[in-house]
């Protein structure tokens, strides 16, 4: 069962980051019990997606051997360094073709959870885009229906899905969520903070 029970939702998680500003894989940082990446694996396959892609590139083989990919298709992204649009569309190659709609999780943004998910997609309802309206402005998770499938799949570089929003600014439904947007980690400050609003170690 998708979150929108009528459509066939697919769900990729961008986690091929090189991780230079860190200086190793941000992807096993420790949060709470799991790493980074398999906090944000766990919160997508809560989402019971119709199916779950996760696409990796920086340190992939030591990803895989240490995070939990299960239920997952990992998707390889030679060209990580160019930016998470390469990745985007590395894993249009693998989205079903069924597919109604494709949702972007940011693998190093563990404040998201399934319910932010389930209201992106209540809120897009019929249309095109959809994005999460924080009240510091829009933010991650992203959805995309079919009609943007192969947009997603000619982007290039790493605001190319921004510059996509801006150039169908007309079809993107902005769905109001609650609080600030999760932060993302690309720096030592960055995680101390997500842990910090996370509230955990």
């Amino acid at each position: 069962m998708a979150c929108r029970a009528d459509l066939l939702v697919s769900g990729l998680v961008l986690a091929a980051g090189g991780s230079q500003r860190l200086g190793q894989p941000k992807q096993l940082l420790p949060f709470d019990g799991d790493s980074l990446l398999g906090r944000v694996v766990a919160t997508a396959r809560a989402c019971r997606f119709d199916q779950l892609l996760v696409a990796l590139g920086g340190s992939a083989e030591e990803v895989m051997a240490e995070v939990d990919l299960a239920g997952a298709e990992v998707v390889s992204n030679e060209d990580f360094g160019s930016g998470c649009g390469s990745s985007i569309a590395a894993a249009l190659g693998h989205v079903d073709p069924g597919a109604d709609v494709l949702v972007l999780l940011l693998g190093d943004q563990p404040g998201v959870t399934p319910a932010t998910v389930q209201a992106l997609l209540d809120g897009m309802g019929a249309g095109v885009i959809a994005a999460c309206e924080y009240a510091n402005g829009r933010g991650h998770p992203l959805a995309f229906g079919r009609a943007t499938f192969a947009d997603l799949r000619a982007l290039h570089g790493d605001k190319a899905v921004w510059r996509l929003l801006g150039a169908r600014a007309d079809e993107v439904v902005d769905v109001p969520v609650r609080g600030p947007a999760p932060r993302d980690v690309d720096t030592w400050d960055d995680y101390r903070a997500v842990l910090a609003a996370s509230g955990v170690n």
